[in-house]
């Protein structure tokens, strides 16, 4: 009792709710990018001003990357490499943007490294394109 191993049962759920957050989030975060030639130039411009090499080549492939690994979160399929694309991304920005910030401009983008690292090493849990996959 005092290990709450009964909540055990929540764990599918869970991993099924930080999935489905995650991946929204990372898509609805991009989307304005992909649609929208200004709002891709503007990053750019911020990826250029940060120093990133080849911001025009840069900017696109990060912005895809982010939004097409939110949609696999969200179905829940090749979670695992999605997970390891997340955890690159954000280790970039932070190393890149936010390293020079006080510890509360690291916090989104961190937390998002050791998401994307704990869908590396977990998977998608049980409700996902995988875990159907797996049966």
């Amino acid at each position: 009792m005092l290990n709450l191993s009964g909540l055990d049962h929540g764990r599918d759920l869970s991993q099924l709710g930080l999935r489905l957050l995650t991946g929204s989030f990372l898509m609805h975060e991009t989307l304005d990018n992909i649609v929208s030639p200004a709002r891709m130039q503007e990053f750019v411009g911020f990826m250029t001003q940060f120093g990133f090499p080849a911001p025009n080549l840069m900017a696109p492939l990060g912005v895809w990357v982010q939004f097409i690994s939110g949609a696999l979160l969200v179905l829940g399929l090749f979670t695992r490499w999605a997970g390891l694309a997340v955890a690159a991304t954000f280790v970039v920005a932070v190393a890149m943007v936010h390293f020079a910030e006080p510890y509360r401009g690291w916090w989104p983008a961190i937390v998002l490294v050791f998401i994307g690292a704990h869908f590396a090493t977990h998977g998608a849990g049980r409700w996902s394109v995988d875990g159907w996959r797996a049966k």
